[in-house]
């Protein structure tokens, strides 16, 4: 079988497949101008719906972000409860810790007195 050989042949003025042959006259205008309105209404439509997709997209972002805000004022006021606890707790600690240390003063001055008092005898 012998190798087969395609030729492909393109209409210079139009960039379209063919034999290069263009009517004359208003026909071939008019044809040129229909395919080049054809054309401009594929963009059109192509460009609308890529529009109303990123309206979407904008919309779901916006609602993602509505949700954050949301979340991070939860979680602050969480943060801000959580502080004042802590705060609360450490002053407790502090007045624990001072009531320790003002008997563990006296345990150790009545020693010391006891001590003292052993001594002189």
């Amino acid at each position: 079988m012998a190798p087969a050989i395609g030729i492909s042949i393109s209409d210079h003025l139009t960039g379209k497949p063919g034999l290069g042959l263009r009517r004359t006259g208003a026909a071939a205008d008019a044809e040129e101008l229909k395919w080049r309105n054809l054309e401009l209404e594929r963009e059109v439509r192509e460009r609308r719906e890529r529009e109303e997709e990123m309206g979407r997209e904008l919309e779901r972002t916006k609602g993602m972000l509505k949700s954050v805000e949301e979340a991070e004022e939860r979680l602050c006021a969480q943060l801000g409860e959580l502080e004042a606890e802590a705060i609360a707790q450490a002053r407790v600690y502090n007045r624990r810790i001072k009531a320790l240390s003002d008997r563990l003063a006296e345990a150790q001055r009545i020693i010391a007195a006891g001590v003292a008092g052993l001594k002189v005898q």
